[in-house]
């Protein structure tokens, strides 16, 4: 990972962030909407060390990503350091970062916010498309993070639904003050769930954002702790079950991402589904229970099949086609 010291270094920096805004949650009793005024500054900067620690680690399986990698990487680097000085900033003032436009200050701010998070988008889109052209491991290897990418842009663009203005914000004529909402059917800043800070009491826009977003890290963990386990289940030992599992994996994903999203939308809160959230729920589970047995009940590799480099390993240098 050492070819990409701009992405080590960021999430070394938001590390130490995370760890000064945690004091600040300790030694500073203001709220802001609801919440400690260094709570936002803290989950951000904890987010983005794991993003780009993860993209650095990503990147570094490619076999040759050269110049374009290192741009891509620069400008995600980039991106996440204005937004994090806009959050960090507002936060000091005592004032909100996102969705405020109270002032010309504060529209500015959010403006450039908007605009840093396209950046980061784009940069992650040219990551995910140099991964989708090389091989960087076996095919489990490949395909875990492969797909992990690509759920995250998705995680990131659904956070656009949150930019829009709310039916009460029109009606009530607040537009000059706020424009969008973490929280759908309720005003941000009410009762919330411990750590995550979501809304208990409506939708939270929140939940699938931050799904989308992780499964950059969910899917290659899983990888980890099937290879972890290949010792116990001689069947995880094959590159092909390995593969029917990290699809599996994924897919399972990208239904909680939707059904998240929509549960979001009707202004129903994650912890309070109803009925039609918990079949679909059910439905999910089911069809990834049937995916797993299916994946573990098919043949695995013959004997002498090459399994390829594993996660541990060096990514094989060749393209695939």
């Amino acid at each position: 990972m050492s070819r990409y010291r701009s992405l080590l270094a960021f999430s070394w920096a938001m590390a130490a962030l995370a760890v000064v805004t945690a004091a600040g949650l300790v030694l500073d009793d203001r709220v802001l909407a609801g919440a400690p005024i260094w709570f936002k500054p803290f989950k951000f900067a904890v987010s983005f060390a794991a993003y780009g620690l993860t993209l650095a680690w990503m990147l570094s399986r490619h076999p040759a990503p050269g110049r374009t990698g290192r741009w891509a990487a620069r400008t995600v680097v980039a991106a996440g350091i204005v937004e994090m000085a806009v959050i960090t900033g507002q936060a000091a003032r005592g004032r909100r970062s996102h969705f405020n436009v109270e002032t010309p200050l504060d529209q500015a701010l959010f403006v450039v916010m908007g605009l840093t998070i396209v950046v980061l988008w784009t940069g992650t889109l040219v990551i995910a498309v140099l991964l989708l052209r090389a091989r960087l491991g076996d095919r489990a290897v490949t395909w875990a993070i492969r797909l992990g990418a690509l759920i995250a842009l998705a995680g990131l663009l659904l956070g656009g639904l949150m930019l829009s203005p709310t039916p009460e914000q029109r009606a009530a004529g607040a537009l000059r003050t706020v424009v969008g909402a973490h929280s759908v059917g309720v005003p941000d800043g009410g009762p919330a769930m411990p750590l995550t800070g979501w809304n208990t009491t409506g939708g939270d826009l929140r939940v699938p954002h931050f799904v989308g977003m992780h499964a950059l890290q969910a899917l290659p963990l899983f990888l980890y702790a099937m290879e972890a386990l290949a010792g116990r289940a001689g069947r995880l030992r094959s590159e092909r079950t390995r593969l029917r599992l990290v699809l599996v994996a994924a897919g399972f994903l990208t239904g909680l991402l939707a059904l998240v999203t929509w549960q979001a939308l009707r202004g129903q809160a994650l912890i309070h589904p109803d009925a039609p959230t918990l079949g679909a729920l059910g439905a999910l589970v089911t069809a990834t229970a049937a995916g797993t047995y299916a994946a573990l009940r098919r043949p695995a590799d013959g004997p002498g099949a090459a399994t390829g480099p594993t996660l541990s390993a060096h990514p094989a240098p060749e393209l695939t086609r």
